[in-house]
């Protein structure tokens, strides 16, 4: 699994005009906002410009002249600059802030939608953890590029011209002077940019398997605890978390490099601007408030570049997070509904599957021509070895994949031509793995579907013998659940996902071995249910246990991704075929474990 997160965390660059394009379309709704961030910042820094020359003007104006009621005045016009900036700088900061989280709550909207839309064989392929990160991490990593990185870029930048631009106008060749340090600053930066691209990318690989790795280990840690694997689990995580500790050592030392050489360049321009400057001031060819100007200048003028070292990381991290979002956003379904798929409101329960064949893999067919039909009402079961075929028949009837080969029908319609909520909608499913959502039980059994009364859902839970156990819970429906339904056992759990697909009242109910995971008890409540559940009602049961299929008007039995054996339970056993080999295994198990040692050598 790690090895899958670092091929995707290593692609990306520094910077991308694609999807940077792609990301200012998000800020087109709020154009306006930003436009105004940009104005206020612009003024604001254009106030911060000001500053200097005032100063000098006070000093060259007032102080030497002895002015005090001029210099007064003059301070008051600095205070009052300071309070506007204040102000304009509140205002920028807050609009773009603002803009951000709109932007984020309107991209993370889409992306959790789009993540709904896709189908089943995404999910097989991508770990939870990952696209989970493309919701929180990855999105969290554009809203800082979007709401402190864009706009600040740009004032950032106009205040290192507007001083270059003010340093000349006042004195050109003291500015000249000042500028020296230019190229061993564009060199520093140069070289602290490559250093930290390589470092950044690298700490990104390492965050991947530690996440990949928390997230397997997690959701194993019952194994991890049965087998006594927690030193081991825990020396393999310390190796993963050393690993990225010495990758952030390693940007570390670059930042303790890069900045100090910065102030050292600072501090070499205030140098020369002292020595260059004092002398002409001494001289009298330059006066005092100029120099006093240019010091002011000089410290303004680093403290951008800094910041910009800054942004260059956040424009980095989310150059990366940007294409993985844009990765996520660019797949696509494997089928979706056609524009003029059908409305399928009146489903009467006839399945019918003619010559379909399909593979998860290409070439690799899991199914091989497989042709049969369901009457409605018809009670069905599907037996057969693991890895015949028998699941995955179920998950072509529901539209989880699409067959490659054949036609599946439904009440005599093609179902790629039926609109898949419609199809769904109609077709109740309980599976082996029961997937509950923490919260109460009522809203566990209701799915969000309003059209489920209280009365239905009643019904429903009483159909399934569930009732006797809810009205024990404290609360009773209101009874809150666990995560995936840890305060449950799971024959409770089977007992629940039976009553969910009932209170839709679906024309085909899909059992895939709803039974296998129950015990005796149970397993008996949930028998004494399915008659009166398959009722009137097209039923296709899969099951391994095939003393749970007796009573089913018809059997097919799979082998190999084709259907070998077709009749009911008595004339399968008068065949004396695959189910029949079946049937004398699993009863020669079934004899062998109640039977004494002493009475199977007796039976040998």
């Amino acid at each position: 699994m790690s090895e899958f997160f670092i091929e995707d965390e290593l692609t990306g660059k520094a910077y991308d005009s694609r999807l940077m394009r792609r990301l200012v379309a998000y800020l087109r709704p709020y154009r306006g906002h930003v436009f105004l961030a940009a104005v206020l910042l612009l003024v604001g820094s254009a106030l911060q410009l000001v500053g200097p020359v005032i100063v000098k003007y006070a000093i060259d104006n007032y102080i030497a002249k002895h002015d005090l009621p001029g210099l007064t005045g003059i301070c008051a016009i600095y205070l009052g600059i300071l309070i506007v900036s204040f102000f304009l700088t509140w205002a920028q900061i807050y609009t773009m802030e603002w803009v951000g989280q709109m932007t984020v709550y309107r991209l993370r909207m889409e992306v959790f939608n789009h993540i709904q839309t896709l189908d089943i064989s995404f999910f097989e392929k991508n770990p939870v953890g990952r696209v989970l990160t493309r919701v929180t991490g990855d999105i969290n990593a554009l809203n800082e590029l979007l709401s402190s990185g864009v706009v600040t870029i740009i004032g950032d930048v106009v205040v290192l011209f507007g001083i270059v631009g003010f340093m000349l106008a006042i004195d050109l060749k003291l500015a000249l002077v000042t500028l020296t340090v230019i190229p061993f600053l564009a060199l520093s930066a140069f070289l602290f940019r490559a250093r930290v691209r390589d470092v950044y990318r690298e700490i990104r690989r390492q965050i991947a398997r530690l996440n990949a790795f928390i997230q397997e280990h997690v959701s194993g840690v019952s194994i991890v605890q049965f087998f006594g694997q927690e030193k081991r689990t825990l020396a393999k995580f310390a190796s993963i978390n050393r690993d990225l500790m010495r990758e952030h050592q390693r940007s570390v030392i670059y930042y303790a490099v890069f900045f100090p050489v910065i102030r050292i360049l600072s501090a070499l321009s205030l140098a020369l601007i002292i020595w260059y400057g004092g002398g002409e001031v001494i001289a009298g060819a330059m006066t005092f408030g100029t120099l006093v100007a240019f010091t002011q200048y000089i410290e303004r003028f680093f403290r951008p570049i800094m910041d910009l070292s800054e942004k260059y990381n956040i424009l980095q991290s989310a150059m990366a997070s940007a294409e993985r979002v844009f990765k996520l956003l660019d797949t696509k379904p494997v089928f979706m509904d056609t524009p003029h798929a059908l409305g399928w409101s009146d489903c009467k329960g006839a399945v019918k599957f003619d010559s379909v064949s399909f593979a998860y893999n290409a070439n690799d067919w899991v199914l091989k021509n497989v042709s049969f039909e369901i009457k409605p009402g018809e009670k069905v079961a599907i037996v057969g070895a693991t890895g015949a075929g028998k699941t995955t028949i179920t998950g072509l009837l529901l539209r989880f994949y699409d067959h490659q080969r054949g036609s599946i029908y439904l009440d005599d319609i093609d179902i790629k031509r039926i609109r898949t909520s419609d199809l769904r909608r109609h077709i109740g499913l309980v599976l082996q793995d029961v997937f509950l959502f923490s919260g109460e039980l009522d809203k566990n059994i209701r799915l969000g579907d309003s059209s489920i009364t209280d009365d239905k859902l009643h019904a429903a839970a009483h159909d399934v013998n569930l009732d006797r156990f809810i009205s024990s819970l404290p609360g009773g429906y209101k009874f809150k659940t666990g995560e995936r339904g840890v305060s449950l056992s799971v024959g409770q759990k089977q007992l629940l996902s039976f009553a969910r697909a009932l209170a839709r009242d679906p024309r085909i109910l899909i059992l895939d071995e709803a039974t296998s995971s129950v015990d005796t008890e149970t397993e008996m409540l949930i028998q004494e249910a399915l008659d009166r559940l398959m009722e009137n009602r097209t039923s296709i049961i899969i099951a391994h246990r095939l003393s749970t299929i007796k009573k089913v008007d018809r059997i097919l039995v799979m082998h190999k991704g084709q259907i070998r054996e077709s009749g009911t339970h008595a004339e399968l056993l008068q065949m004396k075929g695959i189910y029949w080999k079946l049937y004398q295994l699993q009863y020669r198990l079934q004899d062998a474990a109640v039977k004494s040692p002493q009475e199977s050598e007796v039976a040998k």
